[in-house]
């Protein structure tokens, strides 16, 4: 097991800390001495997970704070909160996420459900954040991307899908988007001369409720899409799924813009190891168009 180094001292965000690897991550980095925000859309069962972890790590600090990155009040009230409390920030994980729901729903601000809470969300999001995190000396954001990206496209002409929803097509829309969110703000830390670190990751084919939890949306019982019926793969569990993205967040070795993953059988399992970015990720005038596209649907600009 990936033995996360020494956080004393240092405070970390976490989104979607409720379950999976969310929950995980917070636990292994409250128990190696940060203080954890969880920022989860129930609170209720935000305190449920965060009883657990205290049940493994008696002495963590954690609180529970309500976000949902598919509304963007609701991230402008979590962003607000923290900075009326003069926090400064050291590490940012934009872990939450859903995946697939069968049919196409829109949200709060009228998004598509997977590009709204899965990009726009986290992208305003770390926005908002950047000013709090620029206080600290190596702060980070590490992002969850996914091994769906590879086949993913920005379809900057539908890119709501009001048209031909796909549930697959648009989940990997929006996990390649949260890729090049990683690299456009790798380039523009090392552009500006910020000692910020954009990191992202990937947990391989991890067993968590994201495969049905989306997928049950709309309906009473969940419902087998191609990203929830991959039975035959080789799998892991969440301990070492979470992997990735704590390496992402907080070892020495991760670098600016580098991407982890699993490194074992089709990157799907096994030990984190620097993961292949696919090319259009490495895209950089879509990144540049899809960042400018996100300042404009989210209102949120990069802070100077």
């Amino acid at each position: 097991m990936y033995e996360v180094p020494d956080q004393t001292g240092k405070t970390v965000v976490i989104t979607g800390t409720n379950s999976g690897t969310g929950k995980e991550a917070a636990a292994r980095l409250a128990g190696a001495g940060a203080h954890v925000i969880m920022a989860v859309r129930t609170p209720a069962k935000g305190e449920q997970a965060k009883a657990e972890i205290l049940g493994r790590h008696p002495g963590a600090s954690l609180e529970v704070r309500r976000i949902d990155l598919a509304d963007l009040a609701s991230v402008r009230e979590f962003a607000a909160g923290l900075s009326a409390e003069d926090r400064a920030l050291d590490v940012l994980i934009n872990n939450a996420g859903v995946m697939a729901p069968p049919t196409r729903n829109a949200i709060a601000d009228g998004f598509e459900l997977q590009f709204g809470s899965n990009f726009l969300g986290p992208f305003a999001l770390t926005m908002l954040l950047l000013p709090l995190l620029r206080r600290t000396e190596r702060p980070r954001v590490a992002t969850m991307s996914s091994g769906t990206a590879m086949y993913g496209r920005i379809r900057f002409d539908d890119l709501q899908w009001e048209r031909r929803y796909s549930p697959n097509m648009s989940y990997a829309q929006s996990k390649l988007a949260d890729l090049m969110l990683t690299m456009r703000l790798a380039e523009i830390a090392e552009e500006r001369g910020w000692n910020l670190l954009s990191t992202g990751a990937h947990p391989g084919y991890t067993v968590t409720n994201l495969q049905t939890a989306g997928a049950s949306l709309g309906g009473e019982r969940p419902k087998r899409t191609l990203l929830t019926s991959l039975d035959f793969l080789p799998k892991q569990q969440v301990d070492q799924g979470a992997e990735p993205i704590l390496f992402a967040a907080v070892d020495p070795a991760a670098r600016n813009g580098e991407y982890y993953g699993p490194s074992g059988r089709f990157g799907l399992v096994g030990p984190t190891g620097v993961a292949s970015v696919p090319r259009r990720a490495r895209d950089k005038e879509t990144a540049r168009r899809l960042w400018d596209e996100a300042e404009r649907l989210t209102g949120t600009l990069l802070p100077a």
